[in-house]
């Protein structure tokens, strides 16, 4: 018997249970989509795409290292799927779950020759449910009923062999996909190694470190996060193994809630698919956000990493520089774009969307909306960031300084807020809005909902 084993973003060998099942159903064709069609507006971003490049090109060299390959084609996955199984004689595909709605279309469209598998979250996603058997839609919520899961089930080793079919199909090439930039090639100085061997060193380096990440994870200028997120978004490494990996202290705990917030988030997604698109909470389909000529000038000068505030030019010019944000820096920068500019926080998702090597749907819409004010599960609208603070608390200093050059000769009392203390070099820009004057806008619009 032959099966199909359809990558999407879980492009590893180890706890992979796809692979494991087509191995004991006979020989296997790995086989990766690039399908710009099916996701629609949702198509992978530029960033996402270097980083795919990479994945898959080491993903190919494990499966090679292993007796098999992998297979490449281009176009919309249930078609270039079943028109596969006919090519080859397989007998079924084997995949891990996903919860991206578009891939749940393409799933319902290949019927009982599709086996389906977890692998890719810490549980079963829909096993986790209220009382009442409805998805969650308040994270402390889930975060205590997925206790009756935890911990989650062990990895599954590599297998030590893949067996291969008599005949290989024919593959694309991984350059007839297009994926890295050129003309200009935007992406010199992106950081970030992809593939399964590394995210297994970077897993191991900070599971050595993890015992600091409670008090290190806040501030932008230290190594105190994982640094994980890309590759948990192409399934480099999978949740459940990175679980176990960091151990049980209290700060490792900490990390896990937000290896469980992954899986909420996708979660939230799969009861609410247009999430990315529409307010969880409809009374602000009402709220006037503002539009024309000086938003979008707005709009582009917060894309630039020019609005006169350190900590969030520092942030978005770390995005545009090295396709990844510090997290502290997405929430302070995507609550100065929906509040201090009162611009509608889609026009902040897809920017993320398309500059960010982790972008993840799920994480992404529900990030916004919890910022936003808009979702399910959420920060009131009144809540307003302010960016200096923010910056000062969190000594952002070194951080202003590495991706924001203007600013490097800019003495320690005044590397904050530059324009206030009176020596704000002229490279720099004077802010966009004053905080109290932005704060008062932004109130006024919430107001005007009730």
């Amino acid at each position: 018997m032959t099966s199909i084993l359809w990558f999407r973003q879980d492009l590893r060998l180890h706890d992979q249970p796809a692979l494991l099942a087509a191995i004991a159903d006979g020989d296997v064709i790995p086989l990766y989509i690039l399908d710009d069609g099916t996701p629609g507006d949702w198509r992978i971003g530029a960033a996402q795409r270097w980083w795919l490049h990479g994945s898959l090109a080491a993903l190919d060299e494990s499966l090679r290292a292993h007796g098999s390959r992998l297979i490449l084609r281009r176009g919309v996955a249930a078609d270039v799927l079943t028109a596969m199984l006919a090519e080859t004689k397989a007998d079924r595909i084997h995949a891990l779950h996903h919860y991206e709605p578009w891939w749940r279309d393409a799933e319902e469209k290949l019927g009982d020759r599709l086996c389906l598998h977890d692998g890719n979250h810490l549980v079963h996603i829909e096993d986790v449910k209220t009382g009442s058997g409805a998805p969650f839609r308040i994270y402390s919520s889930f975060w205590k009923a997925l206790q009756r899961h935890m911990p989650p089930e062990q990895p599954h080793a590599a297998p030590k062999t893949i067996p291969a079919p008599k005949k290989w199909p024919k593959s694309d090439t991984l350059a007839d996909f297009d994926l890295l930039p050129t003309k200009p090639d935007w992406s010199v100085d992106f950081d970030g190694e992809p593939g399964e061997v590394e995210a297994t060193k970077k897993a191991t380096a900070f599971a050595r470190r993890v015992d600091r990440y409670e008090q290190m994870r806040n501030l932008p200028g230290e190594e105190g996060t994982s640094l994980l997120s890309p590759h948990l978004h192409f399934g480099e490494i999978s949740a459940r193994a990175l679980w176990h990996k960091v151990g049980t202290s209290e700060d490792a705990v900490k990390f896990q809630m937000e290896l469980a917030w992954r899986d909420f988030t996708s979660g939230v997604t799969l009861a609410l698919p247009d999430y990315g698109d529409k307010n969880g909470r409809p009374k602000y389909d009402k709220l006037e956000w503002r539009t024309g000529k000086e938003a979008k000038a707005d709009l582009r000068a917060w894309q630039r990493g020019q609005t006169g505030y350190p900590i969030v030019d520092a942030g978005m010019r770390q995005l545009w520089t090295s396709g990844w944000m510090h997290n502290r820096l997405r929430m302070i920068t995507a609550s100065f774009l929906i509040k201090h500019l009162l611009i509608d926080w889609r026009e902040g998702e897809r920017w993320f969307w398309d500059c960010l090597v982790d972008a993840d749907y799920g994480n992404n819409s529900v990030n916004w909306q919890w910022v936003a004010g808009t979702g399910v599960d959420a920060n009131m609208f009144s809540r307003i960031m302010a960016p200096l603070t923010q910056s000062e608390k969190f000594d952002a200093g070194g951080y202003i300084r590495r991706w924001v050059p203007e600013l490097a000769d800019v003495p320690d009392a005044a590397i904050h807020d530059p324009e206030a203390a009176g020596c704000k070099p002229d490279a720099y820009p004077s802010k966009i809005i004053g905080h109290r004057e932005a704060r008062e806008r932004a109130l006024a619009a919430a107001a005007r909902l009730r």
